[in-house]
């Protein structure tokens, strides 16, 4: 060893130091990464990068390792002719013939039935290009992970403020005073939330975790409220009655900036039963909530929303000239919240009435007695002149805790109206919008509306992922049944913004509602650790109908590393690491901005594609353009872009709108932004500027963005928004009241099946209601006591960081943790084997006790557990022999029941993937069992091209023995 005081790189190589984005988590911190004669040295955090400001983690500074795993693909990979899918039996074979195959392959289906090609993609982030290929490619069967991670949050919130928690809004915690966290673990947005709690800890600010599990930011709460895992919503709503029932609710917000007051129809035999009552008045059509619905004022009665020196009430039932029976959405919600009282809610989550009462109690002081006032003037859209901003300072986060639930979506939808209540959606300390958020409730964006959608050689006749707004935007044929193949947007799933990646294999599988021929899957570990079910799974993947033939025909799977879903491969695609791509986190996809204005990032390739790897971009615009998709290509058929660098330059949403996908830098000499011409020295500009561009709003653009008139405006002429109407917060959902009508047969127009009249008819209600998880009510609870869950590690990343030499030094396997009271009545001791048993099947594994989990709740940390062989590990590995997933436990259906036989288990509103619905019993294995965990698959052969395993001291040295 040398010693660094003294000896330094630059005496034996050429140094740099290059600047890009890191990509080890969904984080996206800047780093800058140190190089010596092209070998990755040193990562290190980026300090004039907004999102981090310099700032590392564990699994930033570990990228190094992943640059050099031994796990990385290198070559195209086809199966051999002679081999069975599954054993992991390729041949190299050259980009050419890939590509050759695969454009083969595409444009036949595209010519005679585009819907039989599918797209799905993991946890990428260009969405918007895989998004654009679908589209033009003509198949509605694209989604990303967001179905299976957190779509709940993203729709329950969207659909209720118009934005949501991580990339487009979050807590102000430079002015709170009281936080609250919710079904939050370590990983999203990390680096960022971390630094945003220490300094609202050091400036005196009070934190709470309300969680089953007491690890990382629960571990440093000030305060933690243990509880029983998806009962969050019964704790919401009772935390909204204690609040109506103490007069705590910030009554000027309700009045101006939400529906709260607006006049509900209150007549059940009517058709319009459940809606606003609207005012016989022109308006402007468009997907933005029109100004022509009623207040009644204390003085006058009936009038319009918004009229000058109105004094609307919120409470009470009144009758219009017309006789028409109305309330104030407000008073809805007062009598749904009527029952919840903290007695009740005690009962379901474990948490003690007294301490309902007192969480609701310092949340409505708080916001009522702590206000903020900031000195900038603002105009509201109805022209009314702000002479400041103030704000009410409690701040929430929550993220999968909340939504992986089957009831996840009113559960959101009761914490979006408990913010909207005390009154902090996008004020100082409260909740605050990222842009390209807030948008309309609900964004504009649709799918497409019928079979008639998908034609042959034709773009798809609208986009793969919307935002429905009533039935008339379902994704359904003349029957009411679905036309994607993950049932998305169908009146099963109806507001599956995010679509329903968990089910795709199994209804590929069974041929419903179709068989389909191509499946593309990118990045997706649909083989392990992202599917439910996962014996069963790859036991579909392999499995042949009566003629011999695979039942999903053609399998590709585009990744950089030999993850176990790659060994079911029919053609592997090698994908490049994030040190060796450009990149993009666009104002058109998933952006890193702040609260104070956009933000956009680039990844620049610091290094070499190692062997033959290509950025799956560079795959997409190659095949498009070999495809002759309209987007890719001129009028006259060649090719418009020379590669995905290329493609980012020059790419318009429409020719010449001036907005593409990055927005710093814009114009021909780069001196535009947000909006302007194509720049051919754009990324250069970039990578000058440490790959971020950060626009900072006038401070009075900076909050109320709802129903700021001078933001609004901004926002429709840089292309966020289409309109500069405001955006009202929906305490009362009519969206939802919609489609419950139609279920009911009160509406004209589209109607659900019959088998799912009841369901939509249940779960679409206009105001939050709490109900068990869907599982739960159809299994045996007092045989499957416990609740089980996973968290991700916050060293590692899904399933990227198992094959990280140095992340593995802190986690090489998993423990089952439980309370020891869990021990204790089931007869075994602390790191004893265990059986963890689930209706759907079991796992063995090693239990560890802890008293930092709710009694009543098992958990491990996800995706640590490895298939043998998978990932360049060692078939003798810890990940394999002594690691384990819950995932094999979880059903990705529910059992039949009278909706259906084959419903997923989701939420049935969005179709978020139910994966903390999981009930388990555990119960120690027998003194002769071997000490490994189970099941156990055959190992996976390392595969061609991949490079040799290291000896073992040398696993942990970067660089030194690539050559």
């Amino acid at each position: 060893m040398q010693d660094p005081a003294s000896f330094s790189d630059r005496t034996i190589g050429r140094v740099e130091v290059k600047e890009t984005t890191c990509y080890m988590c969904a984080c996206r911190c800047g780093i800058r990464v140190h190089l010596r004669d092209g070998e990755v040295r040193y990562i290190e955090g980026n300090p004039n990068h907004p999102l981090n400001q310099g700032v590392i983690c564990a699994k930033g500074s570990s990228g190094i390792m992943k640059q050099y795993s031994p796990a990385r693909l290198t070559q195209p990979l086809r199966r051999r002719p002679d081999a069975e899918r599954g054993t992991s039996a390729f041949e190299a074979i050259s980009w050419e013939e890939a590509f050759s195959l695969l454009a083969e392959r595409l444009e036949r289906l595209r010519a005679e039935d585009p819907k039989r090609f599918a797209l799905f993609t993991g946890r990428d982030q260009m969405q918007a290009l895989t998004g654009l290929f679908a589209k033009q490619f003509g198949t509605p069967n694209y989604a990303a992970h967001g179905g299976f991670c957190s779509v709940n949050m993203a729709a329950g919130l969207i659909y209720t403020i118009g934005g949501s928690f991580w990339e487009f809004g979050g807590p102000d915690l430079d002015r709170a005073k009281l936080f609250v966290m919710i079904g939050t673990a370590e990983d999203h947005h990390s680096n960022p939330l971390k630094i945003a709690i220490s300094q609202f800890k050091r400036r005196g600010g009070r934190f709470i975790s309300i969680n089953p599990i007491r690890t990382g930011y629960s571990a440093i709460a000030d305060e933690w409220v243990p509880i029983r895992p998806g009962t969050d919503g019964a704790l919401l709503l009772a935390l909204i009655h204690e609040i109506i029932q103490q007069g705590l609710y910030d009554r000027e917000f309700l009045i101006q900036y939400t529906n709260a007051a607006e006049l509900v129809v209150d007549d059940p035999e009517r058709e319009d039963y459940g809606l606003f009552f609207r005012a016989e008045m022109r308006v402007e059509e468009g997907c933005f909530d029109p100004d022509n619905k009623l207040w009644w004022d204390r003085a006058i009665g009936p009038i319009g929303t918004h009229t000058p020196g109105a004094d609307p009430r919120l409470l009470g039932s009144y009758q219009l000239p017309d006789g028409t029976p109305v309330k104030p959405s407000f008073q809805l919600l007062k009598e749904r919240v009527e029952d919840y009282t903290p007695e009740w809610a005690a009962r379901i989550t474990g948490i003690p009435a007294e301490t309902i009462r007192r969480l609701a109690h310092e949340m409505g002081v708080t916001a009522r007695d702590e206000t903020i006032e900031l000195p900038i003037q603002w105009t509201d859209c109805w022209d009314n002149e702000h002479a400041s901003v103030t704000g009410n300072p409690v701040a929430f986060h929550a993220m999968r805790g909340l939504a992986a639930h089957s009831n996840g979506f009113q559960t959101i939808r009761a914490l979006g109206i408990l913010m909207t209540v005390l009154g902090t959606i996008d004020r100082p300390g409260g909740f605050r919008h990222k842009a390209p958020f807030p948008r309309p409730i609900p964004p504009c964006p649709k799918p497409p509306h019928g079979p008639e959608a998908v034609q042959p050689n034709t773009p798809l006749d609208g986009m793969p992922l919307g935002w429905p707004a009533k039935p008339e935007d379902l994704f359904v044929d003349e029957q009411g049944e679905a036309v994607r193949l993950d049932k998305a947007f169908s009146w099963e799933y109806p507001l599956s913004v995010h679509g329903l990646m968990h089910n795709v294999i199994t209804n590929a599988w069974r041929g419903d509602p179709y068989r389909i021929d191509t499946l593309l899957l990118f990045m997706a570990n649909m083989a392990w650790n992202s599917t439910m079910n996962t014996a069963a799974v790859r036991d579909m993947l392999v499995d042949k109908d009566e003629d011999g033939e695979y039942k999903i025909p053609f399998l590709v799977v585009c990744d950089a590393f030999s993850s176990e879903m790659v060994a079911f491969a029919d053609l592997v695609l090698p994908d490049t690491t994030y040190l060796e791509r450009h990149d993009v986190l666009s104002m058109l996809d998933r952006p890193i901005s702040e609260f104070d204005g956009p933000v956009d990032a680039v990844r620049i390739p610091v290094l070499p594609p190692k062997g033959e790897c290509r950025p799956f971009q560079d795959v997409l615009i190659e095949l498009g353009t070999r495809l002759g998709l309209p987007a890719f290509v001129t009028e006259d058929g060649r090719r418009k872009y020379r590669d995905y660098p290329d493609f980012i330059v020059n790419y318009e949403t429409s020719p010449g709108s001036g907005i593409g996908f990055l927005a710093g830098w814009r114009g021909k000499g780069g001196e535009k932004f947000l909006k302007g011409e194509p720049n051919p020295r754009q990324w250069e500009m970039y990578a000058s500027n440490g790959c971020v561009y950060h626009h900072e709003l006038p401070r009075s653009y900076q909050y109320m963005r709802n129903w700021n008139k001078g933001y609004l405006h901004w926002a429709r002429a840089h292309g966020m928004t289409r309109y500069a109407e405001p955006i009202v917060l929906h305490v009362y959902s009519e969206v939802l009241q919609r489609f419950r009508l139609a279920a009911q047969g009160k509406r004209p127009g589209r109607q659900p099946p019959e088998r799912l009249r009841q369901r939509v008819a249940t779960y679409f209600d206009p105001l939050p209601f709490y109900h068990e998880p869907l599982e739960t009510g159809l299994i045996d609870t007092h045989r499957y006591p416990l609740n089980a869950l996973t968290q991700r590690p916050m060293a590692m990343y899904h399933s990227w960081d198992s094959q990280n030499a140095w992340l593995r030094q802190i986690h090489s396997h998993n423990y089952l943790f439980m309370s020891p009271r869990v021990g204790a009545a089931n007869g075994f001791d602390d790191g004893d084997w265990v059986w963890v048993e689930s209706p759907h099947g079991r796992v063995r594994c090693q239990c560890r006790f802890s008293e930092a989990v709710e009694p009543g709740t098992v958990w491990t940390w996800n995706a640590i557990g490895k298939a043998a062989g998978a990932w360049g590990l060692s078939p003798q590995a810890d990940e394999a022999r002594k690691g384990f997933l819950l995932n094999h436990l979880i059903a990705e259906e529910l059992p039949p029941n009278p909706a259906g036989a084959h419903l997923s288990n989701a939420d049935p509103v969005t179709g978020q993937a139910a994966w903390f619905d999981l009930r388990v019993r555990v119960y120690k294995a027998a003194a002769d069992e071997p000490a490994v965990t189970s099941p156990q698959f055959d190992p996976m052969p390392r595969l061609p091209g991949q490079g040799r395993p290291r000896g073992k001291w040398q696993a942990y040295v970067a660089g030194l023995f690539r050559k």
